[in-house]
């Protein structure tokens, strides 16, 4: 079983890394492809291009000119490290084990708009390009159309060798849409995460992000490698949601705390 998250806007490039066997992201051609494109782009047309304020426009730019294809500790950290933000706070990887990070190389996997697919332990340069950008590029006019299928191709090659050829989508909306599910070929369970206010259940976005997180974390350290395992999750107070799921939608819920 293999899981997906997706990345965070927020990035930690500062902390201290501890000694851990790095990789390389598997599609740095691609990327510098696209940061080709970005690099054309001045700060304005960034800002405009990706809803952001100038000065979050200048760093990228800045970012964009730095990148290289060259990887190393002094220019990039894992990418489990790097990401910040509530799925990353709760998956808290800073406090992981080695031997938790290193499992999680081959089960978990961060889907990216400038990198296509991240392990934990590939390292990753900072940037900031969502893949809902609608960013011109020689394969049509947005992310979606130059990834094609590829993702869902390296997703199927990484399950090959998986006893349980499933993957468990931990990612949002717009991140999941860039897997092809038809070139995937094989089953996906969407995990959906509601909170309940006297029996009226809804997804709020910042709880649910945390929860993506939690469950990852909790996969993890369980060493949880087949679907059923996962409805045993039961952090901060989510349970499964067997009347409220079905084979492939699969719902946690848990009560609102009192104040």
């Amino acid at each position: 079983m293999l899981l997906a998250l997706s990345p965070a806007k927020t990035l930690d490039m500062e902390a201290a890394t501890p000694p851990l066997p790095t990789t390389l992201p598997r599609f740095i051609p691609d990327s510098a492809r696209l940061i080709a494109i970005l690099r054309e782009l001045a700060p304005p047309r960034l800002s405009s291009l990706m809803g952001i304020s100038d000065r979050l426009a200048v760093l990228n730019a800045q970012r964009y000119a730095a990148w290289s294809e060259h990887f190393d500790a002094a220019n990039s950290r894992p990418a489990i490290l790097a990401f910040a933000g509530d799925v990353y706070t709760g998956l808290d990887a800073a406090h992981l084990a080695p031997a938790d990070l290193r499992w999680a190389q081959d089960h978990v996997v961060m889907l990216s708009g400038l990198y296509g697919v991240l392990r934990p332990l590939d390292l990753m340069q900072a940037y900031r390009l969502e893949m809902g950008t609608r960013l011109d590029n020689p394969a049509g006019r947005d992310l979606y159309a130059f990834w094609g299928s590829r993702i869902a191709d390296a997703l199927r090659e990484q399950l090959g060798s998986h006893r349980h050829k499933v993957l468990l989508n931990l990612a949002s909306e717009e991140y999941f849409r860039a897997v092809d599910r038809s070139a995937l070929g094989l089953p996906v369970i969407d995990v959906v995460f509601q909170e309940g206010d006297g029996g009226r259940w809804r997804i709020v976005g910042v709880h649910a992000k945390r929860a993506r997180g939690l469950m990852a974390r909790w996969i993890i350290q369980q060493r949880a490698d087949q679907p059923e395992q996962i409805q045993g999750f039961d952090s901060e107070g989510y349970a499964w949601a067997p009347q409220a799921s079905d084979a492939t939608r699969w719902v946690f819920r848990r009560e609102r705390r009192s104040a």
